[in-house]
């Protein structure tokens, strides 16, 4: 499945993307908000897009490869990781490459997968966990829209202390208002 953008296209992986995801994830910077392990490893990237295949065939979750379309290099991934039909909402996750940060890619990335859920899945509400204190990622979700919902005291633990994630939703109304 391929949703085309301006700069970017999101995509489903293949298995040749394995070296670019690796090449992108393997900052720490990249885990420490986010469930991508560190070190992280070609290996790991495989399994990764294995799981996603997997994943997305049975329609668990909706993983994209964030794809450069001028590269056609994979830079970062955005998803619905908790996708749940019945009740119309789904968890959206993701991750950029550092080179790419600050230059619009995640915000045209957001606003796809945006459209997507919310158009073609019909979904009704869309959520986003982050870690305390991912400010970037608290701004890009604010400036989408979402609405700050509550927090989760000490919810992961991570580099030896507990952290708190940020609850923020957007229903389907308030993406049209916006849109």
């Amino acid at each position: 499945m391929i949703i085309r953008g301006d700069k970017i296209n999101l995509r489903t992986l293949k298995s040749s993307d394995a070296q670019s995801i690796f090449e992108n994830a393997k900052d720490k910077e990249i885990s420490q908000y986010t469930n991508v392990p560190h070190p992280y490893t070609l290996k790991d990237a495989k399994e990764f897009i294995k799981k996603t295949q997997k994943d997305n065939r049975l329609k668990k979750a909706y993983y994209f490869g964030i794809e450069d379309k001028k590269t056609k290099q994979i830079i970062g991934m955005i998803d619905f990781v908790k996708y749940d039909k019945i009740n119309k909402n789904a968890e959206v996750g993701y991750w950029l490459g550092k080179k790419y940060w600050s230059k619009g890619y995640m915000k045209e990335a957001l606003g796809l997968l945006l459209k997507f859920g919310f158009n073609k899945l019909k979904l009704h509400r869309i959520y986003a966990t982050i870690i305390e204190p991912n400010i970037k990622s608290k701004q890009r979700l604010k400036k989408a829209g979402f609405k700050y919902e509550g927090k989760q005291r000490e919810h992961i633990y991570r580099e030896n202390k507990f952290m708190n994630y940020l609850i923020f939703g957007l229903l389907k109304d308030e993406y049209k208002k916006r849109n």
